[in-house]
């Protein structure tokens, strides 16, 4: 819900302003299919940001290719075929890199998690996810529900 100031100036709900900075966070993604962005918060105030990609230093796939492009490998399959990390799995690693405690946070992200980024979220104490799109992962969504963690759809304003 749009709050409403003084000077008659609408604001963001919360949702949908770290949901905004999902996309600009996405905006850096080099990977050649799916360009996921995640923001990681706790009261209202981003600790670290990631968004999916080659590890420090290597080559990009925009710069290198796509091996599950080239060999037309369906979304979600062969994930270790990749060379780029997903935007959470590099979140979780700046946290641990600036030694940001990410215990009982909410991760924003434009793509819900897979299940192998589900697994790192759940050890690392990620109490809710608000996504905008679904990624088809059912396995990812009973490790969600198992864990406790709170799954939110990010429904646009009115």
């Amino acid at each position: 819900m749009k709050k409403t100031g003084r000077s008659g100036m609408s604001r963001p709900s919360w949702d949908k302003y770290f949901m905004d900075i999902t996309e600009m966070v996405a905006s850096r993604s080099t990977c050649l299919r799916r360009k996921v962005g995640a923001v990681l918060v706790l009261d209202n105030r981003i600790l670290a940001t990631g968004y999916n990609g080659s590890p420090s230093g290597l080559k990009h796939c925009d710069e290198v290719g796509c091996v599950r492009q080239e060999r037309d490998i369906e979304s979600g399959r062969d994930l270790h075929l990749c060379r780029g990390a997903h935007a959470e799995a590099n979140l979780i690693t700046q946290c641990a890199k600036f030694g940001i405690r990410a215990e009982g946070s909410t991760l924003y992200v434009n793509t819900s998690p897979c299940s192998l980024c589900m697994k790192l979220l759940v050890n690392v104490g990620i109490k809710k996810i608000v996504y905008r799109e679904l990624y088809h992962d059912q396995l990812a969504l009973e490790i969600a529900e198992e864990a406790g963690i709170e799954m939110k759809k990010f429904m646009e304003e009115d």
